[in-house]
């Protein structure tokens, strides 16, 4: 019971904070931002960007849209955090969609992440669940299709868009020039993508095993 009362006396100051700042209040604002930033970048932005750098802009967005529309926010027992995250989501998705190229997840992938959260936000839990079972889902995705594309594949995509090593550096590991290297990891990302989405599919079905070329 104690532990029960202690998350609702934080359900409680949360809530006041979030009143304070949609009245206005940029450093109640602020407080919300420090404590939830870290746990969108890490579990929402850098698991479906797959890079550091496309993740970090992400972040900047985030911030910059949730200070513009922080008066659009509704409160519910979830708290805030189920709205922060889908704001994110669609930042990433944004993302996405401007990038044809060296992406894990589809645009189409995020917007049906974005409209089971906006359907029913409580189904989304407090923060904390949420970043476990956002980082255990994105990391099991893309792991399990790495294990069903041809090796060479996986390793141009864990070297070129996890590891985020240069071209140059990526094509030379590989033992290929770059034109070539480039011609791998389009064929590899399509080959991810494909894995990734078997399972909507068709469940249990495995995903072919293309050799590189």
């Amino acid at each position: 019971m104690a532990s029960v009362a202690v998350a609702r006396t934080d359900l409680e100051a949360e809530r006041e904070l979030c009143e304070r700042a949609r009245a206005g209040d940029r450093a109640a604002l602020g407080q919300l931002l420090r404590r939830y930033g870290p746990i969108l970048y890490r579990s929402v932005l850098l698991p479906r960007l797959g890079r550091e750098a496309l993740a970090q802009d992400a972040l900047a967005e985030t911030y910059a849209r949730v200070v513009e529309r922080f008066h659009q926010f509704q409160w519910q027992d979830a708290g805030v955090y189920p709205w922060l995250r889908v704001v994110g989501l669609r930042i990433a998705y944004d993302i996405l969609r401007s990038r044809k190229r060296e992406t894990l997840y589809e645009p189409d992938d995020l917007q049906r992440e974005i409209d089971a959260a906006e359907a029913d936000p409580q189904t989304n839990g407090e923060a904390e669940l949420c970043e476990k079972r956002d980082l255990a889902e994105a990391r099991a995705r893309v792991e399990a299709a790495l294990r069903s594309i041809h090796p060479r594949y996986a390793e141009a995509i864990r070297l070129r868009v996890l590891e985020e090593r240069s071209r140059e550096e990526v094509a030379s590991a590989l033992g290929v020039t770059v034109s070539t290297f480039d011609v791998v990891l389009h064929r590899a990302l399509a080959a991810l993508k494909k894995a990734i989405d078997v399972p909507r599919v068709a469940e249990g079905k495995l995903a072919s095993r293309e050799a590189p070329r």
